[in-house]
C-alpha cells in the first residue's frame, strides 16, 4: 500500500505540470461559483453525456430538488429516485438498494472513488459519506456502471462535492452554508462551506457539519403486525406491553460532526487539487426486541474515519488525447459497537486506497471514447466477541474502456473492463490455522444501440455480460453477526457471479416536458445468496452464504409535463414507477426485494416561489423468501413550499416541508429491520440554504 500511494504521489506530480504554465481560467462569479453541469448531463463518466444517450437507467438529485430530498443518510436522501430504495436500517444507517441490489452489488462513491467504509459488510454500518455538503448526486443503474467495478453490478451511486475546488472564485471569500430542522427526530442539522480565492489560480476550501437527533418519532405501532400477535400472545407482561408499544422509536438518537479542509491549483488547461476530511459519528441501533424472553441490547456505534483525496486534470488540447485525469483517496476508519453497559463489544478497523486514472479520448467525428485503470485495495480487521470475519484483505486491479459512436440518428456504444481481485484470508480461529488466498479474474462487457425515432426521442437497447468476484464477506464468514441477527457462514470454494443482461430504454425530452422508460432483465449464474439451514449457532440462526441460478427483471419509468401556465408561473405534472421481480432458481422468491411503487406529483414552479405536493403508494411486497414477513403497503402524502427571495437562478432558498403528512405507519420491504423499526411519521422540516 505504501509503494501504491508513492506512485501516486508522482502521478499527482506530473499529470498537471503542463496545466501551471498556462493562463489563468476565466473565473466564476457569485451562484456560479459552484454550478455543475445541468441535470439532463451525466458526468459520473469519462466523459459528460446526455442522459438520453445512457443505455440504462440514470438520475441527477441537484438543486432545489436535491434540498428539498436531503436527509443524514445517503439512503433516505435518493429513496423517492426511480428505482431506488433503502436498507433503512433505522434512522441512521441506510443505504440505497438499486434494483433489488444492495450490498457488495451497489458501488457508493464521493467524486468517482470508494466511501471506504465498511457499509457493504452490514446493514447497520453507515456509509461514511455526509450527504449535506453534496452539490450534486448521480445514480447509474445497469451496465452504465460496469467502469467503477465489477461489484457495481447493481449500480453506482456518485456524491460530488466541492471539497476539492474546480473553480475560483472572484469574491474575497464564497460562502455556503445550509441549516435544517426536522421535527419527527429533533433534527437539528448545520454545515457551511468557504472557498477563498488566493490567487487568480489557487483557492483553498474548508467545511464543517454539526448533526443532532432525538429518537426518531413514527407513524403508528413500532412492532410489525405479526410480532404485535406474538409479543399479546406471550405469558410475560412485559412482552405483552410490547404489543401498545408505538410513537418514538427507542434508541435511535445521533449525533455526528464533520470537518474538511481543501485546496486547488486552477487553470484554462488543468488542475490539481487535495482534501482531508475527518468525520465522528455516533448513533444508536434500534432495538431488536426478544419476544422469546431473551435479552434485548441497546447497542450504539462510535464512526470515526479520517480520510485524504486528490484530483488532477490535464487538458492535453487536439492530440489523440482531450484529458488526462487521475482519482485518488485513502482513508483509515474505524467503528465500536457500544453495548448498553458502556463498553466495546465489537471493532472494525478498515484501510482503504483506490486510484483511477482517465485516458479521455479526443472526438474524432462522431466517435469518441476513454480508456483507464483502476486499482483498489483493502483491509479489514474485526476484533471483539461478535467477530464473523477474520482478518481480511482485498486487492483489485482493472482496466476498462468506453467508447462511442454518433451518427446522427444511429448511435452505438461498447464498454469493457477487465479486472482481477485477490482475497486473502488470515489463519485464526474462524477459519483454521492456514491462511486461505482466492484469486479471479473476471471479464465485463456491454454493448448497445439507439435510434432517433422522432424529435428528441430515442428507443435503444444494450446487453451486458459481468463477473462479479465474491466479496471477503462472502467467502470468509464464520460467525455471529449481530447487525443481521445471523450467524453467518460462507464458503472459501465459490466461484464468480456471472450476470448476463438486456435493457430497453426510452427516452424523451422537449419544451415543457421529459419521459424515461427502462426495461431490464438479467440472467444471473452462481448468484450469491444467504440461506437459512433451520441449525442454531451462539442462540443465531445459522444462515449459509450458497450459489444458484438466478433471474431478475423489472422496470422504471418516469415523466413531467408542463400543464398551464399563468405569468411567470408553470404546473407541472409528474411520476414515477418501479417494480423488480427477483427469483433464485428452484428456491423461490429472492430476499428483500422492494414491491411496486408509483409516485405522483404536482408543482407550481414561480420566479421567486415554488410549491409542490406529492403522493407516493407503495404495495404490499407478499412474494417473500424463507423466514420474511409479508409487507404492508402504504400510501404517504407530502408537500412543500421553497422561496427563492433573490431570484429564480440563486441557490439561496428557504424551504419548508410537510412528510408522510398523514402519519401513517410504513415499513420498507428492503429493510433487515422492518419488523422493528417503521420509517419515519409526519416531519415538518424546516431548511434554509444560503449562497454568497
Amino acid at each position: 500500500m505504501v509503494r501504491a500511494a508513492l506512485w501516486l504521489s508522482s502521478a499527482a506530480l506530473f499529470l498537471p505540470s503542463v496545466a501551471f504554465a498556462q493562463s489563468a481560467p476565466v473565473p466564476a462569479t457569485g451562484d456560479d461559483y459552484h454550478r455543475d453541469a445541468p441535470p439532463e448531463i451525466i458526468i459520473t463518466a469519462p466523459y459528460a453525456r446526455n442522459q438520453a444517450d445512457i443505455l440504462s437507467g440514470t438520475s441527477v438529485l441537484s438543486g432545489e430538488e436535491l434540498t428539498r430530498e436531503l436527509r443524514p443518510t445517503i439512503g433516505e436522501t435518493l429513496a423517492r429516485q426511480p428505482g431506488v430504495s433503502a436498507t433503512s436500517f433505522g434512522p441512521n444507517a441506510s443505504r440505497p438498494v438499486l434494483r433489488g441490489l444492495q450490498g457488495e452489488r451497489v458501488r457508493v462513491l464521493t467524486d468517482g472513488v470508494g466511501s471506504f467504509d465498511v457499509s457493504n459488510t452490514s446493514v447497520d454500518h453507515a456509509v461514511a459519506i455526509n450527504p449535506l455538503t453534496a452539490d450534486r448526486i448521480e445514480v447509474l443503474r445497469g451496465p452504465s456502471a460496469l467502469l467503477f467495478g465489477s461489484s457495481a453490478i447493481g449500480g453506482v451511486v456518485n456524491v460530488i462535492d466541492s471539497r476539492i475546488p474546480r473553480r475560483v472564485p472572484t469574491e474575497p471569500i464564497h460562502v455556503d452554508a445550509l441549516g435544517t430542522y426536522g421535527s419527527a427526530a429533533n433534527e437539528r442539522t448545520g454545515s457551511a462551506a468557504l472557498d477563498v480565492p488566493v490567487t487568480d489560480k489557487v483557492v483553498f476550501h474548508l467545511d464543517g457539519t454539526f448533526g443532532q437527533t432525538d429518537d426518531l418519532r413514527t407513524g403508528g405501532y413500532i412492532l410489525s403486525r405479526p410480532l404485535r400477535a406474538q409479543a399479546a400472545a406471550s405469558a410475560d407482561p412485559e412482552i405483552r406491553d410490547l404489543a401498545d408499544l408505538r410513537g418514538r422509536l427507542p434508541n435511535s438518537q445521533s449525533k455526528m460532526w464533520e470537518v474538511a479542509g481543501g485546496a486547488a491549483i486552477v487553470t484554462d488547461t488543468g488542475n490539481l487539487g487535495f482534501s482531508v476530511n475527518h468525520l465522528d459519528n455516533r448513533y444508536g441501533v434500534p432495538v431488536r426486541y426478544a419476544l422469546d424472553g431473551g435479552e434485548a441490547e441497546e447497542v450504539s456505534l462510535h464512526v470515526q474515519q479520517t480520510r485524504a483525496d486528490m484530483r488532477a486534470e490535464v487538458n492535453t488540447g487536439d492530440g489523440l488525447l482531450e484529458k488526462i485525469r487521475l482519482r485518488a483517496g485513502f482513508a483509515d476508519y474505524r467503528h465500536d459497537e457500544i453495548e448498553d453497559t458502556g463498553e466495546i463489544g465489537t471493532s472494525f478497523f478498515n484501510r482503504g486506497l483506490e486510484a483511477r486514472l482517465e485516458l479521455v479520448q479526443a472526438a474524432r467525428g462522431g466517435w469518441r471514447g476513454a480508456v483507464g485503470g483502476q486499482m483498489f485495495i483493502r483491509d479489514l480487521n474485526i476484533v471483539g466477541e461478535e467477530k464473523f470475519l477474520p482478518k481480511s484483505e482485498t486487492q483489485q486491479f482493472g482496466l476498462f474502456t468506453l467508447q462511442s459512436f454518433d451518427l446522427g440518428a444511429f448511435r452505438a456504444e461498447a464498454g469493457g473492463r477487465y479486472e482481477y481481485t485477490v482475497a486473502r484470508a488470515a489463519a485464526d480461529d474462524l477459519l483454521g490455522n492456514d491462511d486461505i488466498r482466492r484469486g479471479f479474474d473476471s471479464f465485463s462487457g456491454s454493448i448497445g444501440a439507439s435510434v432517433g425515432l422522432v424529435d428528441n426521442v430515442r428507443f435503444g437497447v444494450n446487453a451486458s455480460h459481468t463477473e462479479r468476484a465474491p466479496s471477503a464477506e462472502e467467502l470468509f464468514a464464520n460467525g455471529p453477526h449481530a447487525g443481521t441477527q445471523a450467524f453467518e457462514v460462507g464458503n472459501p470454494g465459490f466461484a464468480k457471479e456471472i450476470s448476463d443482461g438486456l435493457e430497453a430504454t426510452l427516452k424523451g425530452s422537449g419544451d415543457g416536458y421529459s419521459f424515461g422508460l427502462s426495461a431490464y432483465h438479467n440472467w444471473f449464474r452462481n448468484f450469491i445468496y444467504e440461506n437459512p439451514t433451520g441449525a442454531t449457532e451462539d442462540d443465531l440462526p445459522v444462515f449459509q452464504y450458497q450459489q444458484a441460478d438466478a433471474r431478475l427483471w423489472g422496470f422504471e419509468a418516469e415523466a413531467s409535463a408542463r400543464v398551464a401556465e399563468f405569468g411567470e408561473t408553470g404546473i407541472n405534472l409528474d411520476g414515477l414507477a418501479d417494480y423488480t421481480r427477483a427469483t433464485i432458481v428452484d428456491r423461490g422468491p429472492a430476499p428483500r426485494i422492494p414491491p411496486l411503487r408509483v409516485l405522483g406529483g404536482v408543482e407550481a414552479q414561480g420566479r421567486l416561489v415554488q410549491v409542490r405536493g406529492e403522493v407516493e403508494h407503495v404495495t404490499a411486497q407478499d412474494r417473500v423468501a424463507a423466514l420474511e414477513t409479508v409487507t404492508p403497503a402504504y400510501t404517504m402524502v407530502n408537500a412543500s413550499v421553497s422561496l427563492r427571495p433573490f431570484g429564480r437562478d440563486s441557490k439561496t432558498t428557504l424551504m419548508v416541508s410537510a412528510n408522510n403528512l398523514f402519519d401513517v405507519e410504513a415499513r420498507r420491504h428492503a429493510s433487515f429491520l422492518k419488523d422493528y423499526a417503521p420509517l419515519a411519521g409526519r416531519d415538518i422540516r424546516v431548511t434554509a440554504r444560503l449562497a454568497l
